[in-house]
């Protein structure tokens, strides 16, 4: 009798705790929910960009001569005006004494045929000579006059060409190296120029916008023209070779005309200021445009699951049970997707665990944990980003 009590037990208490056992299974997950919210996002696209001062001359020699004197270092602020080479001038100042004499000998030529003018002019009217000697006079006075005009515009050239053989700056700014030396022979003709000069008071940098970025750029801003679509534009950005960031915004102010056909792309101009010359010529960097977004939902990545080329989330409805819905993502800032179709304002997805989630399931919500991301408007997070 005990016997069979005992095993009628056993058998009791093993019934129950298979009865247990698929309840327990059956329990809904507990995972984080947070209900979204719409608001303003703000991303950055990087394009890369080359720096140019606003004005970049080449200077070059307008007269042949030798190098005398190299009046500046490599890399030397200048203003304008400021000399910078001087050439030997001793051949140009011989040619300007040689024109200048020649200048004074066509002016006593003048006076010699003026005499003869005023010689035969009263004979003339008395008949005493013929009138064809007065005329022959009168030629040569003319040809005696236009001399004298060539030979005061060839001062007028030798005194320009000696004043070329000081070589000043066009405009202020900073010298590139000198690529001729001392006494080496010059001319307008050599293929490589003296030194380049740099007005960087302020920067252009350029960078280019693909087709699609273009349109996007295009259609995001106000404005009817690309020139009004440009004052709406706000200040960018630019990063350094080093990864720092420039310490003052710069403005979009010109868009290329027309695109380039081996590049598919477009240049755009933005101008910096640049009053401490940290800029220079010929450095690199990166643009970093912002673009906004306007009611969107900002949804971490983590909480999505990616089917057949589609991005879902997993909306919690009525009684805690989660319906897939394929999302229309606009862009990513950091770990969040910008989220503009798919979800509503106010309603509740899961965060995590949606690898292992089925349609219709019913889960148990939860608080996210304090590290999760907010899911409200990103401003701030955007910004952080420069």
């Amino acid at each position: 009798m005990k016997l069979s009590s005992l095993l009628a037990g056993s058998v009791l208490l093993a019934g129950c705790a298979e009865q247990q056992a698929p309840q327990q299974a059956l329990a809904p997950p507990a995972l984080p929910v947070q209900a979204l919210h719409t608001g303003t996002e703000t991303t950055y696209q990087d394009y890369p960009a080359s720096i140019e001062g606003v004005v970049n001359v080449e200077i070059r020699p307008q007269v042949a001569g030798v190098l005398d004197r190299i009046l500046v270092d490599e890399g030397a602020a200048v203003r304008k005006g400021q000399p910078l080479f001087k050439i030997n001038d001793a051949p140009f100042r011989e040619q300007l004494n040689n024109t200048v004499a020649a200048q004074q000998a066509a002016a006593g030529a003048v006076t010699s045929a003026q005499v003869e003018v005023d010689r035969y002019a009263p004979l003339v009217q008395n008949k005493v000579v013929s009138e064809v000697q007065l005329k022959t006079a009168q030629a040569a006075l003319t040809v005696a006059q236009a001399n004298l005009q060539r030979a005061k515009a060839a001062v007028n050239s030798a005194r320009i060409n000696l004043g070329y053989t000081t070589i000043t700056a066009p405009v202020s700014g900073y010298l590139g190296r000198l690529q001729t030396k001392q006494g080496s022979l010059v001319g307008p003709t050599d293929a490589q120029a003296l030194t380049q000069l740099s007005d960087v008071h302020e920067v252009h940098t350029y960078f280019a916008l693909g087709e699609d970025d273009f349109i996007t750029f295009r259609n995001q801003y106000a404005g009817r023209t690309l020139q009004e679509k440009l004052t709406h534009l706000p200040p960018v950005a630019l990063v350094l070779s080093d990864q720092s960031t420039y310490p003052t915004r710069g403005k979009v102010d010109v868009v290329a005309g027309q695109f380039d056909r081996t590049t598919g792309s477009v240049t755009l101009r933005a101008t910096f200021p640049n009053a401490d010359g940290l800029l220079r010529s010929g450095n690199t960097g990166t643009i970093r445009l912002a673009l906004p977004h306007p009611n969107v939902l900002l949804v971490p990545a983590a909480a999505t699951v990616e089917l057949q080329d589609k991005v879902f989330v997993y909306a919690v409805g009525d009684s805690n049970r989660v319906r897939r819905r394929a999302i229309t993502i606009q862009g990513k800032n950091g770990a969040n997707y910008l989220v503009s179709e798919g979800v509503k304002n106010g309603e509740r997805i899961v965060l995590q665990g949606v690898d292992h989630l089925q349609e219709g399931q019913i889960i148990q919500p939860t608080a996210p944990a304090p590290a999760s991301v907010s899911l409200t408007t990103g401003k701030a997070a955007a910004a952080s980003t420069l």
